[in-house]
């Protein structure tokens, strides 16, 4: 069946299905409700006032009249009451309404009961003399786009359900022993639920579903679980590199490091999540990493996500091996065809130990003489996908570190079967950053006080969403607002200007003067988000600071804090939304990038947990991998028990295997490689 099929779907209603992104008839079926409305158990006017929309019975006190206010404009209004209360009933150019409604008689209607001057109204309800057809019954409700109501895409929907099959893809055994609906009875009661216990049960059905399919996807292509690798030895001049620091490294990175070395002494395969805070220190830990597999003989890999980031991590390293005899080389995009070239074959020799790189060493023609550790940094730029390529390229050890710290069940979802580590400290003599949120009436305030820290001799970060102006949406761009700006407050200050549209090379110049304190202030989008380490840097100022998530903005703020000097984050936004004023506070309240992830995750949902990056869309649907914990650990028993006992290839798991087959290939489509 395809979308042309379904009547009163002409070619202007799909094209408004797809801005939906509905593009055909399951994409149709899989736009779920996102609510329901009840209309079915009869209120009374008290009881429904000031809430939901309810259903009342009512009489009609008098006869409807129009009254008429010019341009094809009217309104239509009757008074009822359910013998207690009266209430106004009102209807905007739908006069025809008039014919149907007489004094006297009695009528069912659904709507919302408020007040106006005194006057209980119910403005636009649906009514009819008996239950059926839209009352008397559960209702969903979709996100809909201009053009479309909620009847024809109701309809639609109904359409397309008695003409769909649905084949089960659940072996008996996993439905029988979960307790789980039919898959067909499932999709039906979601759209169009007989009672709200089948609807539970149908979201249930449907989450383990969805669940389901991606774990065993996981566990088949990406567990790590008892491979065989290299069994590293614990080399003496570790302990020497570590004892040589300019610091002592806190309790929190001696514990992480020595997990992680002892996961490299182990014959099995190193697979390990690092977690630790914005400026918690990650950076050093995976340098006393790369120097033991160096005197094991073995080349390592730290891929970061933007060339800024590689960039550092690459002036870090050198820096930290001098006298080491560790030569360390950069593959980045922005090299030119002979130096990319030469690299490449470098890399191939065995003539460089420590290769920085952002996605470039993931093309095919990058080989490694010996390669022993892959380490992926801010890793969540990365899906599962991209990172098992390049751990593809040898049998190795792989770390990956991540600053936003997610619960440990959420971390085995994201990242598969691995071992976790957190650094949970703070190097010693850190202060917190000091966060304030305010509007834009308050722009003038601190900009005299940037100045005030430029002229003690500080740095200073102004972030924006946007890089150029935008006809759709209200937001301050970086560029103009860097015009604006320097041409007043900082006529005769240094600034600088940086987003990801810019040349590769100009970019590493712009970062370079601010990292040598040439320029003063860095007007910047996202791309500072991750890893840039000024600590001359102590205040940053964010515009519409409501357009990011949490997370996002504590990772913007973890640029500022990274030296002696107290710093400051201050949030720029209008929105009266009651979400953003949530954010705000919590950005305001606490510097803990754990309590931080778990609000976030409590405010948006999990989004794209499992790192394959869609076109804009989450790969749950359903699920919320923060609220559906207990259903994670039941799949994951379930998940592994069929591949421990290789049930895959029983007749009687055929139609799952097959199934799984169509949700690899449709995963492996999905993925974006930048």
């Amino acid at each position: 069946m395809n979308l042309q099929e379904i009547k009163g779907l002409g070619p202007k209603k799909r094209e408004y299905l797809n801005n939906l992104k509905i593009e055909n008839v399951d994409d149709l079926i899989y736009h779920y409700p996102f609510r329901y409305e009840d209309r079915r158990d009869v209120k009374t006017i008290e009881e429904a006032y000031g809430k939901e929309d309810a259903l009342l019975h009512l009489s009609l006190v008098n006869n409807p009249s129009t009254r008429y206010l010019g341009r094809n404009k009217n309104i239509t209004t009757v008074k009822a009451t359910d013998g207690k209360y009266k209430i106004d009933l009102t209807w905007f150019n739908q006069p025809y309404i008039v014919n149907r409604l007489k004094s006297g008689e009695n009528f069912y209607v659904f709507g919302k009961v408020e007040s106006y001057k005194g006057q209980l109204k119910m403005t636009s309800p649906i009514i009819s003399k008996t239950l059926g057809n839209e009352l008397g019954k559960i209702v969903p409700v979709y996100n809909l786009t201009k053009g479309l109501t909620q009847n024809d895409f109701r309809n639609f929907i109904s359409q397309a359900l008695k003409k769909l099959k649905f084949e089960e893809s659940l072996p008996k055994d996993i439905l029988n022993s979960n307790n789980l609906m039919d898959y067909r009875e499932a999709i039906i009661n979601i759209h169009f639920p007989n009672s709200m216990s089948l609807l539970q049960k149908s979201i249930e059905r449907l989450k383990f579903q969805e669940i389901f399919f991606y774990q065993l996807y996981l566990d088949i292509n990406f567990s790590q679980i008892n491979k065989e690798g290299i069994s590293f030895k614990i080399a003496p001049e570790v302990d020497n590199f570590i004892k040589k620091l300019p610091f002592e490294l806190t309790n929190a990175q001696k514990k992480v490091v020595g997990e992680i070395l002892e996961d490299m002494k182990s014959p099995f395969i190193m697979n390990r999540l690092l977690q630790g805070d914005v400026g918690s220190g990650k950076t050093i830990v995976a340098a006393i990493a790369i120097l033991n597999a160096y005197y094991n003989g073995y080349q390592s890999v730290l891929m970061a996500p933007t060339e800024i980031l590689a960039t550092q991590h690459y002036d870090d390293l050198k820096n930290m091996f001098l006298g080491y005899g560790i030569r360390v080389g950069i593959l980045k995009g922005s090299l030119t065809k002979k130096r990319k070239e030469e690299m490449v074959e470098d890399i191939k020799k065995g003539f460089v130990d420590v290769i920085v790189s952002t996605h470039a060493v993931l093309e095919d023609n990058v080989t490694f003489e010996n390669i022993g550790l892959v380490i992926t940094d801010e890793q969540h730029r990365f899906g599962v996908k991209q990172r098992a390529i390049l751990t593809g390229k040898g049998n190795v050890d792989t770390l990956v570190m991540s600053a936003t710290p997610i619960p440990r069940t959420l971390a085995l979802a994201k990242y598969g079967s691995l071992d976790i580590s957190i650094i949970d400290e703070l190097p010693k003599g850190r202060k917190n950053i000091e966060t304030y949120a305010v509007g834009m009436n308050y722009e003038k305030r601190i900009m005299n006080f940037l100045l005030k820290h430029v002229s003690e001799g500080r740095q200073c970060y102004i972030v924006c969403p946007l890089i150029e102006e935008s006809e759709n949406l209200n937001l301050t761009s970086v560029e103009e607002l860097y015009e604006r700006l320097s041409e007043t407050y900082f006529k005769n200050i240094k600034t600088g200007l940086i987003h990801g549209a810019l040349n590769p090379k100009i970019k590493d110049e712009i970062m370079e003067s601010f990292i040598n304190n040439e320029t003063k202030i860095l007007f910047s989008t996202t791309v500072i988000e991750v890893g840039v380490n000024v600590p001359n840097a102590n205040t940053m100022v964010i515009y519409n600071a409501d357009r990011f998530g949490l997370s996002q903005l504590h990772q913007l703020r973890g640029r500022v804090g990274r030296g002696k000097f107290q710093s400051y984050c201050i949030l720029l936004n209008d929105s009266k939304s009651q979400i953003a004023r949530q954010r705000m506070r919590i950005m305001e309240s606490t510097n803990d990038g754990f309590i931080i992830a778990k609000k976030d995750l409590e405010l948006r949902g999990s989004g794209d947990v499992i790192g394959f990056r869609q076109s804009g869309e989450e790969q749950f649907k359903l699920v919320n991998l923060f609220e559906d914990i207990d259903m994670l650990k039941k799949v994951q028993d379930i998940t592994r028990d069929i591949l421990d006992n290789n049930k895959l290839e029983s007749v009687e798991y055929k139609v799952l295997k097959d199934e799984l087959d169509k949700y690899s290939k449709d995963i492996e489509e999905q993925i974006i490689f930048n």
